[in-house]
Parts: structure tokens; C-alpha cells; sequence
């Protein structure tokens, strides 16, 4: 039986963008905050006297854990209240928790304050997906989701730009309060700026039968759509890689080729910034526009990037000249980032309107719990056991996994979009 079309309210083209772009802000807040001590990593080793495992736990698997455990009842949350106000709320957390990391004074006090910039980042990504689905169709959803995946990689650069040199003169306690206080005030702009977009308003549907899926039934459908478990497992297990390679690699350049951390970090701003945010935005706007015709193009187009890079990161790997490492970093960060907005708007047309924020948390689940919660944690763990063997270039040979751990994910990939017209069309509404 057909939906009843919704009474629209009157929201402009021009509105919808902004509401984009804020969004898109948030999320530039949420990975600088994430990031960070990524690039202040080798500052806390020395000052809190770390081993590669506990900072492996400190930007992955802490973080991770709660991430992921809280992101699911918090979008269960954003599927049935005001998805604006939770992510107001997180950002204001997760921001205040940033600033409290400056003032750890050992290990375990580090280790509790990124678990909490975890818990506030639980609740942005999904609530924010979940309202760009809604003010975008399903045949600009990929290039809408990139441009705010985008903010991944602007928070990746701001934060490796400002942190790097914030931490060669003044400290990385100092560049964790400065970069963490303004997203405080961003909340406060976000609460009273960005309008609740009806349900379903894109597709122009209602959704009063939607509200009645359990937290049970959403899940359950998702764990029966093969195309979802393919994607779902090829992200995280890509970005065992992304964040493997990506954590440590400021570790690599100070270690095997000698960079001071304002280089490292203006060269990774520019590297995993300013690639990452071409790649992802090419990776929605190429998949919109071939993706119409054939929709299994919203995964292909993500496996060919994935493999061309492949090459490209074993140069940048084995190579002893540093500027080989910061360009092949560029090149591989671009393909890299294909995948995401194509993999999010690919689940949301696999479920229904009230599972949108759902379908992204329990996404999300496994990118983060295999990618950021294992990858750098799982590197570290075997550049310290290399160590004994090979000195300083045991990290070299540890972030070579990255090239196997992306080899699979491509394959499931691959495999994911030979499900993937059946499961979009068997969609519920």
C-alpha cells in the first residue's frame, strides 16, 4: 500500500546546503579531536614514557570500544527523537573531553579522557547521516554523504597542520585545549541553527509505519542483507589499513627518515587532508553519476581505487627518501577514501527510513571496531614484537599489513556488489 505524501515544510535548495555544510563542520570538529593525538603521539611517548601498544590503545581501541558500544543505542535514539539535539550534545562532550586530555598527567589519566571524546563522538554520524538522507534523494545521497565525509579529512589536516606546529612550540597539552574549546561554541551554533527535516522528506513518504521496527528487527535485517555484511566487513577491514597506516605514520617519518613534527605535520595535512578529501568526494560524485545506470558502480568504482593504490603504498613503504613516503601518501589517501560515502548511501537504501541512523552506527560498528579499534592497535603490538629483530624499522615492516588487510577488503567489496541489486530492491519502507 502506497505511503501518504508528508505536508512539506518549505526548505530551500539553499537551505538544505547549509545544513550540509554545518553538518559537514561537525564532523571537521569530531576528527580533529579524533585525530590529534595522532600527530602529538611521539611528544606523549617521550613525555609519559609509552611503548607503541599503549599509544596503539590510546588512538584506536580505547576510542573504539565505546564509540562503537554507545553508537548503537544512541542512533536507536536518533531514529525515533530529534537527531539535531544529540548531535549538539556530542559535540559539546566530546569537545570539553579533548580539553580535559590536556591536562592528563599519566597514562591511565590520557586513557580515560579519549575514552570519553569516544562517547561523545558515538552520537554525530549517524543522527547527521540520517538527516542528510533526508534532505537529499537517493540520486544525490553518495555526493551529499561525501562532501560531509569530507569533513574527515579538512579535521585531518586542520588537525595535523595546527597540532603538529602547536606541539614543536608550545607542547601537545597546549595543542589539545587550543584545537578541543571552539567546538564547545559550535555546538551552541549547530542547536540553533539546523531545522529537523521531516522523515522521509526526500523521498517524499511518510513514516508512521516505520516507527514500529524494534532496535531487534533493524538489526536482524541488516545481519540478512548479504550486501550489507560485505560492506560492512570490507570497510573495517579496509580501515585496518586506513587507520593502521595512517596512525603511525608520523611515527615513521620522526623514526626511519628524521622529520621534525611541524614537516611531519604540514605534509600529512596536505597528504591525508587534502587526498583524503579529493578521494572521498570523487568517490561519491563518480558513483552518483555512473551509479544510476548500473548501481553495482557504487561499490566497483571503490575496489578500482583500492587496488591501484596498492602499489603506490609498498614504494612509500620500502623507500628510504622521505619525499617518495609524503607523495605516495597523497596518491594513496586520495583512493583511499572512495569507499565511504558510496558504502553509507548504499545501506540507507537497503533499509528503512527510521533505520538510517541505525544502519549507519551498526556500519560504523565494524569500521571502527576492526579498523581504528585493531588497526593501530595490532601495529604497534607487532612493531614492538619486531623490534628486538630489527631496531627502528620494525615499524616499516609492521605497517606492510596494510597491503594484505586492503587486498581482502577489496575482494569483499567485489563480492558485496554482486548482492547488491537484490538487496536495495528488497527494501522495506
Amino acid at each position: 500500500m502506497a505511503q501518504p505524501e508528508i505536508q512539506k515544510p518549505t526548505y530551500t535548495e539553499g537551505y538544505k546546503k547549509y545544513v550540509l555544510y554545518v553538518l559537514t563542520g561537525v564532523y571537521i570538529f569530531n576528527f580533529i579531536d579524533r585525530q590529534i593525538l595522532v600527530i602529538l603521539s611521539e611528544s606523549i611517548k617521550t613525555d609519559l614514557g609509552l611503548s607503541d601498544t599503549q599509544l596503539g590503545l590510546l588512538t584506536g581501541l580505547a576510542f573504539a570500544l565505546f564509540y562503537v558500544t554507545l553508537g548503537i543505542p544512541i542512533a536507536r535514539l536518533a531514529d525515533k527523537t530529534n537527531r539535531k539535539k544529540i548531535i549538539a550534545i556530542s559535540l559539546a562532550v566530546w569537545s570539553a573531553m579533548t580539553v580535559v586530555s590536556g591536562r592528563a598527567a599519566n597514562f591511565t589519566q590520557l586513557l580515560l579522557a579519549r575514552i570519553g571524546v569516544g562517547i561523545g563522538e558515538a552520537g554525530a554520524s549517524p543522527a547527521a547521516h540520517s538527516i542528510i538522507s533526508d534532505y537529499f534523494p537517493a540520486n544525490r545521497r553518495a555526493t551529499a554523504l561525501a562532501v560531509y565525509s569530507m569533513g574527515i579529512y579538512i579535521g585531518i589536516l586542520l588537525g595535523y597542520l595546527f597540532g603538529g606546529w602547536l606541539d614543536e612550540f608550545f607542547g601537545w597539552r597546549s595543542a589539545l585545549m587550543v584545537l578541543g574549546f571552539p567546538g564547545i561554541l559550535y555546538a551552541i551554533f549547530v542547536y540553533f541553527t539546523v531545522k529537523e527535516p521531516p522523515r522521509g522528506y526526500s523521498e517524499n513518504l511518510s513514516t508512521h509505519k516505520a516507527a514500529d521496527f524494534s532496535l531487534g528487527q533493524v538489526f536482524s535485517l541488516l545481519m540478512s542483507r548479504k550486501a550489507f555484511l560485505c560492506l560492512a566487513f570490507g570497510a573495517g577491514i579496509h580501515c585496518f589499513s586506513v587507520y593502521g597506516v595512517g596512525n603511525w605514520l608520523p611515527s615513521f617519518l620522526a623514526r626511519l627518515h628524521g622529520m621534525e613534527r611541524g614537516e611531519i605535520g604540514t605534509w600529512l595535512a596536505i597528504g591525508s587532508g587534502g587526498g583524503g578529501a579529493l578521494g572521498v568526494w570523487l568517490g561519491g560524485y563518480l558513483t552518483d553519476k555512473y551509479g544510476q545506470e548500473n548501481r553495482r558502480m557504487y561499490i566497483l568504482i571503490p575496489v578500482w581505487a583500492i587496488l591501484a593504490s596498492l602499489p603506490i603504498l609498498v614504494l612509500m613503504l620500502l623507500t628510504s627518501n622521505k619525499y617518495v613516503v609524503v607523495g605516495g601518501n597523497i596518491v594513496v589517501k586520495t583512493l583511499w577514501s572512495f569507499y565511504l560515502a558510496p558504502c553509507i548511501a548504499m545501506a540507507h537504501g537497503m533499509v528503512g527510513l527510521r533505520m538510517r541512523a541505525m544502519a549507519s552506527a551498526v556500519f560504523y560498528l565494524f569500521l571502527n571496531l576492526i579498523g581504528l579499534g585493531l588497526g593501530p592497535l595490532f601495529i604497534g603490538m607487532m612493531s614492538d614484537y619486531l623490534a628486538s629483530q630489527f631496531g627502528q624499522e620494525s615499524l616499516r615492516y609492521a605497517l606492510t599489513m596494510g597491503v594484505v588487510m586492503s587486498s581482502i577488503a577489496a575482494f569483499l567489496f567485489w563480492r558485496g556488489s554482486t548482492f547488491l541489486e537484490k538487496d536495495l530492491d528488497r527494501a522495506p519502507l
